[in-house]
Order: C-alpha cells, then sequence, then structure tokens
C-alpha cells in the first residue's frame, strides 16, 4: 500500500535538490551571461530565495492581472514577466545586478533551461540509484 517510494523516485525532486539545482543555475547562468553582475556564490543562494519567494508570491498576482494581455500575445507575456520578476529579484538582492530588461529576459530563459537540464540530471542519477 506504500507507494510514496517509488512515486518520490520517479516524480519531482524535493525542495532542497530543487534549490540547490537552481542555486546553481542562478550561478552558472550568470557566469555565462555579460549583462548580468553575481557578486559571490553566496549572493546566488540569495537570489534562489528571492526568486523563490517572488514565483509563489508576485508572480500569480501578475500573471492573473495581464490574463488578456497574455491571451492576445498568445502567451509570449509571460516572458516579460518572468523578465520582470528577475528584475526585481536585482533590486531586492545585493550583489545581484541585471543591466536591463533584455538581459533580465535572457537570464530568465538561461535559467530554466540550466536548471531544467540539471534538475533532470539528477532525476536521472535518482532513478538509477
Amino acid at each position: 500500500m506504500n507507494a510514496t517510494p517509488a512515486k518520490n523516485s520517479l516524480g519531482r525532486s524535493g525542495w532542497g535538490i530543487r534549490f540547490v539545482v537552481r542555486t546553481l543555475s542562478v550561478f552558472a547562468t550568470a557566469y555565462i551571461l555579460p549583462g548580468v553582475v553575481l557578486a559571490h556564490f553566496s549572493t546566488a543562494i540569495w537570489v534562489s530565495l528571492a526568486l523563490a519567494v517572488l514565483n509563489v508570491t508576485i508572480r500569480p498576482v501578475l500573471i492573473l492581472l495581464t490574463i488578456p494581455l497574455t491571451l492576445l500575445t498568445l502567451g509570449f507575456f509571460l516572458l516579460a514577466i518572468n523578465a520582470m520578476v528577475v528584475l526585481l529579484a536585482s533590486d531586492w538582492v545585493e550583489g545581484f545586478a541585471v543591466s536591463g530588461f533584455w538581459s533580465a529576459l535572457l537570464f530568465s530563459a538561461v535559467l530554466t533551461l540550466v536548471s531544467s537540464l540539471l534538475e533532470g540530471s539528477v532525476r536521472v542519477k535518482g532513478a538509477r540509484a
């Protein structure tokens, strides 16, 4: 009857693993992109935490308020919302700077790609074990 171990090994990773993966992704993405400045690795931890808080609180409100615009642009406005969240995080976290909207948009896209790849490799390794 207890099917939770099988479900956890094939499902999403725990929040701690996702947080570590997201922090490493923030650090790698900031290192790759020229318009993004990250002072220290510890700053990446704070950026990851700020993005998590903003994605849980502010982002859903922005999505709700901009439903007509999102529908009109066939969902592409969600990319702008992601960029706005990154810009807000750069205002919150000292030592993290994004040079403008387009850098924030690129940071958001690359961060999503890198974290998806890293989390996928963690999932594959966890499934083998």
